[in-house]
């Protein structure tokens, strides 16, 4: 998962103060397939209504999520059944979780409900000190990376080699760890039956991969490869590495959809260098060609803080959850003409 401290993010999308955006146009594969699972992004229809995109930012950017999400549908504004659904990090949880039969209520609950352990935990604790420290040193090493890297494939590829230094022995265990902490995550281990795309990049070849219900991969391991973290997460005989690689949001993934909702807790920033194109601002123009309408809805400044180098904190969950929700419910009456 992402966990991109924020004074060293690029900022390339203009924000209004309430923390929405609008830019307007005028006119998935057996598991040791990876071509075919690239393919499920041409499985979706060129064309189509409604797209949600849900980037990824850590832990927090995911309760942030499913904050919004809630907040909207308690103002009336339902944005949990689009035509498609593209997840990337944290952001495939949280479309895993919009898009089961779970009410985006009840999501927002069992986040303010649970226990998270206090910023001051213990170093080794689940979400204390060594989870920050972990996600800072990751944050050092992959900021080495860019810099190295002459373009994105390039980039990619170095993220692959330098996941793929992770012992095996210590990369099997971490792996049967996080399956079941994704698992747990999830209200339904079924792929819906509408249209999602879970991206994820390859980490042998440094090759995007999308990810679909077509794909002959559980949904619970898509959603384990978008969000790894530092090892590469295994299916069968590949391996792969987080979805942010690819693009920070992926939403040209809905180019061809009319009306496309991105929700970035990163604000639409990034590390890579502009001119490699991976921002959200690129992305909007790309759909902006194909003639969609795009609304961005990223945290407001009584929040924002909370999407950088401490994305990964476990405690700023609830604190995320409720921010988002409040900032849904002021937007549900701005959203609804554009979504409905």
């Amino acid at each position: 998962m992402n966990t991109t401290p924020s004074s060293t993010l690029h900022l390339t999308s203009t924000r209004t103060s309430d923390g929405i955006t609008e830019h307007e146009a005028p006119g998935h594969g057996d598991r040791s397939r990876p071509d075919q699972q690239v393919d499920a992004a041409r499985r979706v229809p060129a064309a189509g209504e409604r797209a949600l995109v849900l980037a990824g930012a850590g832990s927090a950017g995911n309760a942030w999520e499913i904050g919004v999400i809630a907040g909207l549908f308690e103002a009336g504004l339902d944005v949990t059944q689009p035509d498609l659904t593209i997840g990337t990090s944290a952001g495939s949880t949280a479309a895993a979780q919009i898009t089961s039969a779970t009410q985006p209520a009840e999501l927002l609950a069992a986040i303010l409900a649970a226990e998270t352990p206090p910023r001051t935990a213990p170093a080794g604790s689940d979400g204390g000190r060594a989870r920050i420290m972990e996600a800072a040193n990751m944050m050092e090493k992959t900021s080495a990376i860019i810099a190295a890297a002459e373009n994105p494939a390039d980039m990619r590829r170095r993220m692959g080699a330098a996941a793929l230094e992770t012992d095996p022995a210590a990369h099997s265990s971490a792996q049967k760890k996080w399956r079941a902490t994704v698992a747990a995550r999830l209200p339904s281990q079924h792929w819906p039956q509408r249209p999602m795309l879970i991206v994820a990049v390859d980490a042998d070849t440094g090759e995007p991969v999308v990810f679909d219900r077509h794909s002959g991969v559980d949904l619970v391991d898509a959603v384990a490869a978008s969000t790894s973290n530092g090892s590469p997460y295994s299916i069968g005989d590949r391996r792969y590495i987080n979805g942010g690689y690819r693009r920070n949001e992926n939403a040209d993934l809905a180019a061809g959809y009319a009306r496309v909702l991105v929700l970035s807790p990163f604000g639409g920033r990034t590390r890579h260098p502009l001119d490699w194109g991976m921002q959200l601002a690129t992305q909007i123009d790309e759909l902006r060609a194909r003639g969609s309408r795009v609304e961005t809805i990223f945290p407001d400044s009584n929040s924002e803080n909370m999407f950088g180098a401490n994305a990964m904190d476990l405690s700023l969950r609830p604190h995320a959850a409720r921010a988002g929700y409040n900032q849904g419910r002021a937007l549900a009456e701005q959203l609804t003409e554009f979504w409905c």
